[in-house]
């Protein structure tokens, strides 16, 4: 069992949150959920070990094995795979080491082998014979399959270290499991299978994500971190959310009941302070009047941008027609032959075998680049803005947010636009800031603002929930189903998938599938 007592963190003059006290149990998954910057990730890392409270202590059984999500994609670069893996459980990697190195040398003595003996007892008790197995299948679960295990890490793309990294934390049945947006990068069939994982994994697991879909499906207790304090509530992301908002509302309320009391008190103690019949009557109701508190309700950090995709114009009947579009990237064919038509209100999300095919293909239909063959037909009435998975190429310019945003707005009022962005949460100074000292999160948000603003009734978005965090990831998603015209989009935000798209478009290497249905609809029939 891992125990917070007492827990404060402070930078300075900054309290993220103090006197936290929290028992994680065993058989459990805690979600740390909260604001960018209310201190989720700089928590698990007390809990860890890694940094030290600024008062408090964590404790856990010295018998129990606490394994964490490795975030230095680049830290392995020298090692295998299959050894990078292994290298999660710290002793047993250090065992079959130095059993190796006693092994080798070529004149082995007697003290080597005493010591070779007991490096082989604690070897079996720590079931290393079964090491490189247990190591390969998870390895070969996340789709890293068997030619790579033997590869450095150098070797391999950065999207399989991630895979590797994840496998290494999840390696050996540790006792403590401590994950930090371990759904960052990965595509769907992995979270799919992390979250079955999680689901059945028998120990104690404390987590860190801003994907809904899956706290919902792995979470039993959600720790909130808000209000310069972290609360935990029993059940999923869902039930916390009507939790919080219900005990808010008492808070609210009660405090509301507080307030007529007062000022019905201090109504009778103004009328009849210097009425003597009544004297001894004001004089009870001063006294009750200093009884009465009010419940201090601080306010949150979690701050929600304001999204509303608004086209200017109805689109028509004809709206888009992809006609055998084929590209090879890298001597690699990306897209072979994809055809399909866009009709009125589809919201069709995106799947494909290879993550780079969906964004060549919106590449190709925002025209930014050209297909290697194959056509692209828009309807007449159609206007169409393209948020892209890479937006770096945007922010090139060295203006403030407020200029880089004014020369997509129609209305060039100094006012206008920054009073547009303050809506999406950059208010005051923070609409002088450069473009190119811009966070991903803030960058994201400043592309959203130009599709906003461009009154564009087609709109195609490349992970647009990427960088966000769950506050500014509700915003957009309730912005695309309230959205009224038409949507091509790709994410691996499941929740958004599913109550977005109406339609399915999968591309596999030798077919594209295309079902009329929702994402779950798609995944029972896969």
């Amino acid at each position: 069992m891992l125990v917070s007592t007492g827990v404060t963190i402070r930078f300075g003059k900054r309290v993220l949150f103090e006197d936290v006290n929290i028992r994680f149990g065993k058989g459990n998954c805690y979600g740390i959920i909260g604001a960018n910057g209310a201190g989720k990730s700089t928590f698990l890392k007390v809990l860890s070990g890694e940094i030290e409270p600024s008062k408090g202590e964590v404790t856990h059984d010295k018998t129990e094995r606490v394994s964490v999500l490795k975030q230095d994609h680049f830290a392995f670069e020298e090692y295998k795979v299959l050894d990078t893996v292994i290298m999660g459980n710290e002793e047993l990697y250090k065992i079959m080491k130095e059993k190796e190195e006693i092994y080798a040398k070529p004149d082995f003595s007697e003290e080597d082998g005493m010591r070779a003996a007991k490096l082989e007892e604690k070897f079996a008790e720590l079931d290393g014979w079964n090491a490189e197995a247990d190591a390969a299948t998870l390895l070969n679960d996340l789709g890293i399959l068997s030619d790579l295990h033997d590869k450095y890490m150098k070797e391999i793309e950065a999207k399989d270290k991630v895979k590797v990294l994840l496998a290494q934390s999840l390696f050996g049945n540790p006792d403590i499991l401590l994950l930090d947006e371990p759904t960052n990068d990965l595509d769907l069939k992995t979270i799919n299978w992390l979250q079955e994982f999680l689901i059945n994994f028998e120990n104690t697991v404390i987590v860190v994500s801003h994907d809904r879909y899956f706290l919902n499906k792995v979470c039993t207790h959600i720790a909130d971190v808000d209000f310069g304090k972290i609360t935990v509530y029993p059940g999923n992301y869902d039930f916390w959310y009507e939790s919080s908002q219900l005990a808010l509302r008492q808070a609210k309320d009660a405090n509301k009941k507080k307030e007529e009391k007062i000022k019905e008190l201090q109504e009778f103690i103004a009328r009849f302070s210097a009425n003597a019949s009544k004297s001894k009557q004001a004089t009870s109701r001063k006294k009750s009047l200093e009884k009465i508190e009010l419940e201090e309700i601080k306010p949150s950090n979690r701050k929600y941008p304001y999204v509303d995709f608004k086209p200017d114009r109805e689109p028509g009947k004809e709206i888009l027609k992809v006609e055998n579009i084929t590209k090879t990237v890298n001597g690699e064919k990306i897209l072979d032959n994809v055809s399909f038509t866009v009709k009125s209100d589809d919201k069709i999300a995106f799947l494909a075998d290879n993550e780079l095919a969906k964004t060549v293909l919106f590449q190709i239909i925002a025209g930014a680049i050209e297909p290697d063959s194959g056509t692209i037909t828009w309807g007449t009435t159609i206007s169409n803005e393209y948020f892209p998975k890479d937006n770096n190429y945007l922010f090139a310019q060295d203006v403030s947010i407020t200029d880089w945003l004014r020369q997509y707005s129609k209305d060039l009022d100094e006012t206008y636009v920054r009073g547009f962005l303050g809506r999406m949460l950059f208010s005051g100074e923070e609409a002088l800031k450069n473009v190119k000292v811009l966070s991903g999160g803030e960058k994201v948000r400043c592309v959203l603002s130009k599709l906003m603003l461009s009154g564009a009734n087609f709109l195609i978005f490349d992970e647009p929930t990427n960088h966000l965090d769950m506050e500014s990831i509700t915003s957009v998603n309730e912005a695309m189903i309230k959205f009224k015209g038409n949507l091509l989009f790709t994410s691996h935000d499941h929740q958004l998938t599913q109550t977005v798209a109406n339609r399915i478009i999968d591309i596999k290497k030798d077919k594209v599938i295309d079902k009329e249905c929702t994402y779950n609809e798609y995944l029972d029939i896969e």
